[in-house]
């Protein structure tokens, strides 16, 4: 059975079309708004809020819960000291990938070091049985902590707002605890915007005066709520990837090709081959030692021309789709399929056509020109694509 969040008192009368979708059992906003785009000009231009509730959130508890982390990320844990937190992959024995999220070191109570994991998919199972032999408790905290993102260039302005405290001094993946009309909360520098923001881990039960203090310190700032719709472009502008969209989880995979490892997916600059034998290191390590994977996942700047002319000969005025397509479709290079692109859509800021693809490594090098597969009216073409770095937007005030 579906359920609202521990927000949801505030954000279903928010949501008045009624565009829900389910994640993870919970109700999440698609749009609150007549258009995304309004919720996706208040991430990019002033404030947005985002229930991020729905993730999965873990909680490590004990002597060994850094050694726990160590022998599950790609990265190296021991560097993983209160206050930081990481993004990183995680994989299987065959170096695969199975989730990607981020790891907070909290503050150490008790002499215990303190620990909150969050992914995508259910883990609780996974994370216990390789705990075995470590002093540390895993609890799924998934219901009792609600989180909102805090997007946009002025969350910061908001935030403080909000606390009556500065946070100009909270690096980039860095976190701290914070009180919010009187409730306490742990902040994090961090977001699926690739714009400044922050996420805030709240008490459940109180998450929906949080919710009102937040509203109303950010109303002079135009703070909207945001839904997933808007997030869905932010994140493909950011050039952040989309489990079970621009990749597979190995636990879901039913074929080989369906299987990535960290570097196929972008986050091979995130493994860490000389930290502790962590699971998956010797078969990335060989991966490595053979020449690494056979496939790259790329940006495109995709030929809007091109798109126009499929559309006129049809007799159609061009159609720019509103919402990022996770469909999948081929890619060419010499009429020749070398891969697939896995998310498109049109950058309201950036007026491009942008796309995440999986192409194999000949045609992944910058610069590259592609064909990929576009169709109108049920009849297939293809239109010019490049490969670009990414991301394809990376505004300074992110990290400042």
């Amino acid at each position: 059975m579906t359920v609202g969040t521990a927000f949801h008192p505030r954000t279903a009368p928010l949501n008045e079309h009624l565009q829900w979708r389910t994640w993870s059992g919970f109700f999440a906003a698609s749009a609150y708004h007549d258009s995304h785009v309004i919720e996706y000009n208040a991430i990019r231009e002033a404030a947005a809020l985002i229930d991020v509730s729905p993730l999965f959130k873990y909680e490590f508890r004990g002597p060994d819960a850094v050694r726990l982390v160590d022998r599950l990320i790609v990265r190296d844990a021991t560097k993983l000291t209160p206050g930081r937190v990481f993004y990183t992959p995680w994989c299987d024995e065959h170096g695969k990938v199975l989730d990607d999220g981020t790891i907070h070191r909290l503050d150490d109570e008790d002499g215990a070091q303190v620990v909150r994991w969050t992914a995508a998919d259910p883990q609780i199972r996974w994370l216990r049985m390789n705990a075995h032999g470590l002093d540390v408790e895993v609890r799924d905290v998934s219901e009792s902590v609600a989180a909102v993102a805090l997007q946009g260039p002025l969350s910061r302005a908001v935030l403080e707002s909000a606390t009556g405290a500065s946070f100009a001094d909270l690096r980039y993946f860095r976190r701290r605890r914070a009180t919010l009309a009187g409730i306490p909360i742990d902040v994090s520098r961090t977001g699926y915007t690739g714009d400044l923001g922050y996420e805030l881990w709240i008490p459940a039960d109180r998450a929906v005066e949080a919710w009102d203090a937040l509203v109303a310190a950010g109303e002079p700032y135009r703070v909207r709520p945001a839904g997933m719709l808007a997030l869905d472009v932010v994140r493909l502008e950011a050039g952040l990837i989309l489990i079970e969209a621009d990749y597979t989880s190995a636990i879901h995979s039913h074929i080989p090709s369906q299987n990535y490892s960290p570097y196929e997916i972008g986050l091979g600059k995130l493994v860490d081959l000389a930290a502790g034998d962590f699971i998956g290191r010797r078969a990335l390590v060989a991966e490595m030692a053979a020449g690494g994977p056979p496939r790259r996942l790329v940006g495109l700047n995709i030929e809007w021309p091109e798109i126009e002319a499929l559309y006129a000969a049809q007799g159609l005025a061009p159609y720019a789709p509103p919402i990022v397509s996770r469909t999948p479709v081929p890619i060419f290079a010499g009429g020749r399929q070398v891969g697939r692109v896995t998310s498109t859509g049109w950058s309201p800021i950036l007026k491009k056509m942008l796309g995440l693809a999986s192409v194999g490594l000949a045609h992944a090098r910058t610069g590259t020109r592609l064909a990929m597969e576009w169709t109108v009216e049920a009849r297939r073409g293809t239109v010019a694509a490049t490969v670009v770095d990414l991301p394809f937007f990376d505004p300074p005030r992110k990290r400042a």
